[in-house]
């Protein structure tokens, strides 16, 4: 089986990447990242990617006059490294139908949350605002709405007393750099099987070993 090729979007310091690189390196995901992009000129992750000696491109989303127009770039871009799946690393952007229909079901993105609980920012602060007990991080299938695709998988943490953003932030994040690989290593070898209906409700079948492991609608909010 030829390696999963993978673009990576990224904005920040990019762990969740190198923990993608690290897994590749370590011969636990049969992947190779073809190219990273940033709309962040100055992102850590595109110096971890260049260290790795990754092929990177920047495009700035203050280029352009629309978000279709942005997420065109970022397409063409894609395209051009021949990738087949595009991971969200702390991509800091919303992608549009512009972007989703060029890749369709093959946009991944990791949530540091127990979806569907606490989407959108700062979910670390949603869930100790709420006061639940555990939390976590989630990965799932990008669709129209804010963290409404399909979930693939997740991890759990305990939520404790003494808490603050930082210390529950660290230890969803240390989750986010196990389950990342794991889900993109079950797609790699081929276990998961994603269906959608041509029905009006775009509703999403995704399977993991012939079992369903989840069904998303897509552009629920």
């Amino acid at each position: 089986m030829e390696p999963l090729r993978l673009g990576v979007l990224v904005s920040g310091s990019g762990s969740n990447l190198q923990a993608i690189l690290d897994a590749i390196r370590k011969k636990r995901l049969d992947a190779t990242v073809c190219l990273v992009v940033s709309n962040q000129p100055k992102a850590l992750a595109i110096e971890r990617a260049r260290r790795a000696g990754v092929a990177t491109a920047i495009v700035n989303h203050k280029d352009y006059d629309s978000r279709e127009a942005f997420d065109r770039a970022l397409v063409t871009k894609m395209r051009e490294a021949k990738v087949q799946w595009v991971v969200l690393a702390g991509f800091m952007r919303l992608l549009t139908p512009t972007f989703l229909e060029a890749f369709p079901h093959r946009v991944l993105n990791i949530h540091p949350a127990l979806l569907p609980s606490f989407p959108g920012i700062n979910a670390q602060q949603q869930a100790l605002d709420y006061g639940v007990r555990v939390s976590g991080c989630t990965v799932h299938l990008v669709d129209s709405g804010t963290d409404t695709g399909p979930i693939l998988a997740q991890s759990v943490v305990d939520v404790r007393a003494d808490d603050t953003v930082d210390t529950l932030s660290a230890r969803i994040l240390a989750r986010e750099h196990v389950l990342f690989p794991k889900v993109l290593q079950w797609i790699a070898q081929g276990r998961v099987h994603i269906m959608a209906s041509n029905g009006s409700s775009g509703r999403v079948l995704v399977q993991l070993d012939g079992v369903r492991a989840s069904v998303g609608v897509a552009g629920a909010r």
